[in-house]
């Protein structure tokens, strides 16, 4: 994490421009100044002179503790990254002949998954001769549907995938 910073900003010797916009370390703007000035200010502070907009006409330098800076800014990084919600895909897998009870313990699991925030794909099996009544698996799916419609949108709709009726719900999101 620290290298890509450091090829990010050109420190002291590595800016190239013979201008630029010099910031002092406490802040505040010192002006347009040469290059080998700021570098001489950035010297008697005993601090770097990094560049900080380089797309900016002229550049800008900061005088600081380029250590510092990068310390700071890798610290950043990392916690915005904790603060980051990884979504999972749970998988709830039934039958279409699933018991009322059972069923209704399956919605709680999936309840329970959206609340975390996590996407819920609903996967119904069918075995042997269960095939040639898709019907059955529909009314699952509908009491799903029907327990779950405040909670919870359908991103993908019922499909049948060889001996399996998919679909995948997401928790709505809060404007």
């Amino acid at each position: 994490m620290r290298k890509d910073l450091k090829k990010r900003y050109r420190v002291n010797e590595q800016i190239r421009a013979r201008e630029v916009r010099l910031i002092g370390p406490d802040g505040k703007q010192i002006g347009i100044v040469s290059l080998s000035e700021a570098l001489r200010h950035a010297e008697d502070y005993g601090l770097d002179l990094v560049e900080v907009a380089p797309s900016a006409n002229p550049p800008v330098c900061k005088i600081m503790d380029f250590g510092e800076f990068l310390y700071q800014e890798a610290k950043k990084a990392k916690e915005a990254k904790k603060r980051q919600k990884q979504i999972e895909l749970k998988e709830i897998k039934l039958s279409p002949k699933t018991d009322k009870h059972d069923l209704e313990v399956k919605i709680r699991h999936i309840l329970r998954f959206l609340e975390d925030g996590n996407k819920v794909k609903i996967r119904i099996v069918f075995k042997g001769r269960e095939i040639v009544h898709p019907e059955m698996a529909d009314r699952v799916l509908q009491a799903i549907f029907e327990a779950v419609k405040d909670k919870a949108q359908i991103e993908n709709p019922p499909k049948m995938e060889g001996r399996q009726k998919i679909t995948i719900l997401a928790p709505i999101t809060k404007k």
